[in-house]
């Protein structure tokens, strides 16, 4: 069993709040399995990608997530696994290395979410939204994430984090836009990236 900072409530994963508290509620079920289905299925479809559908403002902390139903696929992850701690289920954060435009520079980190499934240990998921060529699902013990690693600069890191990535907070709470962001996205190097 993970430790207990998987089910932490922190500044950006603000579990508690009560608008979150109750959608946690509303989409709980008796299974374990099927409750991590219902919440990541709820984040994918229903929060809009902020690039996908040039909506602000740029969201970071789960509740903004909720609130304003859009955010970067870091700020969706945030807030899955807000409504996974909400179920006492443990969610962590993982990290791809992607060209942003697929074809090469620049890149960007993308992020997504890793939970402890009794059955399978960790499994990831990726709430980021689908659309033409993206089909993410949750199919454990399977993995079908959004992206692929197509270039020798980009990187799949396998780790799960239990908070967000400083780097990664620190671009969504000081961009204010969602083209602001877009030239502004998160990215660290292939071994910086290994080595955290």
């Amino acid at each position: 069993m993970p430790s207990e900072k998987y089910l932490a409530v922190t500044e950006i994963i603000d579990w508690q709040n009560p608008q979150i508290l109750e959608l946690a509620r509303q989409l709980q079920t008796p299974e374990v399995k099927t409750t991590v289905k219902a919440c990541f299925e709820w984040v994918r479809d229903n929060i809009r990608h902020s690039y996908d559908y040039q909506m602000n403002p740029v969201t970071c902390v789960a509740s903004e997530v909720l609130k304003y139903k859009t955010g970067y696929c870091f700020a969706k992850s945030h807030l899955l696994a807000a409504l996974l701690r909400a179920n006492s289920i443990p969610a962590g954060f993982c990290y791809q290395r992607l060209s942003v435009f697929d074809n090469g520079a620049p890149y960007s980190l993308h992020g997504f979410n890793g939970v402890y499934l009794a059955k399978y240990g960790w499994y990831r998921l990726d709430a980021r939204g689908n659309k033409l060529g993206i089909n993410a699902q949750f199919t454990p013990p399977q993995e079908q994430l959004a992206f692929e690693i197509n270039f020798p600069e980009e990187i799949d890191c396998k780790q799960i984090f239990s908070e967000p990535l400083p780097k990664v907070v620190s671009r969504l709470q000081t961009h204010n836009t969602w083209d602001e962001l877009l030239h502004n996205l998160p990215d660290m190097e292939k071994e910086e990236l290994l080595t955290i």
